[in-house]
């Protein structure tokens, strides 16, 4: 909790420092990139520096965060540190580099801000700034010990025991230990980095679901290839870099440098109904759940719902129908924009997901993963039904602008 002075002066400086903050994030990038060119290079993700996501993400953040000091919201200001310690963990992120942030944060502040950053107003912002990175700190620490590593110890070299199509553009990937040993346990739902050594000497790092159930034989992830593409303002989304490598490079027997899983969209301990729902290659956590619940016999009602371009382009289709039939209290909906030759039926529909005629059971809790423009849809639609918005969960790949949306 900030100081009684520290407090005012933010409340004072806010409107302020808000309005320059995606400034102050974009020159606080270029600095600190030019200080340590090895951090863009081999931990960054470079196609969202270029595109400005992860500079926008960070602004919402600490934005967010400085007005939760304002006017306290505990559960708010734990969603927005979960989802960015499990990610800085499974980075390998560690206490040091919260330091080098600082100082060119700050120096980012100082030069867009100039003389109305007094000796106060830089005090208060920077007791905001520790007192968010103290506490992801502690939290890093505490994911750290539980998956029983050391801080930023999480890399481990697997072999790709099987690789497999789920669509035209999407491969699977069986993963197992080298020396023939156990992998460390997940919760259904968490993902785990893959590094690769690109041709430019770079180390680009991403995250993948892992897409089966909880096992300490192997993990599997799914990787859909991105291709560039010309948006409506004329310019082009960059192509995936890790993605695109590692659905063209890596085969049986290769191996790959990937991180102890980490997440925090994971299933509850409890009996509450389930809606999974999923866009894309969203669909990946939700075959982790899926898997798992399938093969511990749950009994609860579960609503799987699930967007595509077309059946041709919905990785784990049938897969997913399977599990689907084994859950004696599941149901499933699936909209496709593209039916092709096929005929609406009762729970396969043409267009985008609607979920106006989906009954959702008290208590309910949702779990999302898609495009970020479709979770929040779904989630209003949602909140629309009554769900209670604690019981509506979220996975974002890429920088998380959701946490600084509206609760």
């Amino acid at each position: 909790m900030l100081s009684p002075t520290s407090t005012e002066i933010i409340r004072a400086t806010l409107p302020v420092v808000g309005a320059a903050i995606g400034d102050i994030t974009s020159l606080f990038y270029r600095k600190m990139f030019a200080a340590h060119p090895d951090l863009e290079r081999d931990l960054f993700n470079r196609g969202n520096q270029k595109q400005g996501g992860q500079q926008k993400a960070l602004a919402g953040a600490i934005a967010a965060f400085a007005a939760l000091q304002l006017e306290p919201d505990q559960a708010r200001v734990d969603l927005i540190l979960s989802r960015i310690a499990n990610k800085h963990a499974s980075l390998g992120i560690e206490p040091a580099q919260y330091a080098i942030v600082h100082t060119h944060l700050f120096d980012a502040i100082v030069e867009v801000l100039g003389d109305a950053v007094t000796p106060e107003v830089a005090a208060a912002w920077d007791e905001v700034y520790w007192t968010m990175a103290e506490t992801l700190i502690a939290m890093e620490a505490g994911l750290y010990r539980a998956a029983g590593v050391a801080p930023g110890d999480v890399w481990r070299q697997v072999r790709v025991r099987e690789r497999r199509h789920e669509s035209a553009d999407t491969v699977s990937f069986v993963l197992t230990s080298v020396d023939g040993g156990s992998l460390p346990a997940f919760a259904p739902g968490q993902y785990l980095s893959v590094g690769v050594h690109l041709s430019d000497g770079a180390r680009q790092i991403r995250q993948y679901s892992l897409s089966s159930a909880p096992s300490h034989q192997d993990w599997r992830i799914t990787v859909k290839r991105v291709d560039g593409q010309l948006l409506s303002d004329g310019s082009h989304s960059p192509a995936g870099e890790v993605s695109n490598f590692l659905y063209r490079n890596v085969f049986e027997n290769d191996l790959l440098d990937v991180t102890t899983p980490f997440g925090d969209l994971v299933l509850q301990d409890d009996d509450a109904p389930l809606l999974l729902i999923s866009a894309g290659i969203g669909c990946t956590p939700m075959m982790g759940m899926l898997s798992h619940l399938a093969d511990t016999e749950d009994t609860r009602p579960i609503s799987v719902l699930h967007a595509d371009r077309s059946p041709s382009n919905h990785a784990h289709r049938a897969e997913l129908t399977e599990l689907v039939e084994r859950l004696p209290f599941a149901v499933m909906h699936r909209w496709y924009e593209d039916l092709g030759a096929r005929r609406p039926e009762a729970d396969l529909r043409k267009g985008r997901a609607d979920l106006g005629e989906i009954t959702v059971a008290p208590g309910t809790r949702a779990y999302l993963c898609g495009p970020l423009p479709f979770m929040l849809g779904m989630r209003e639609a949602l909140l629309e039904k009554d769900v209670a918005a604690e019981n509506i969960h979220y996975e974002v790949f890429g920088p998380d602008s959701w946490a600084a949306a509206p609760a």
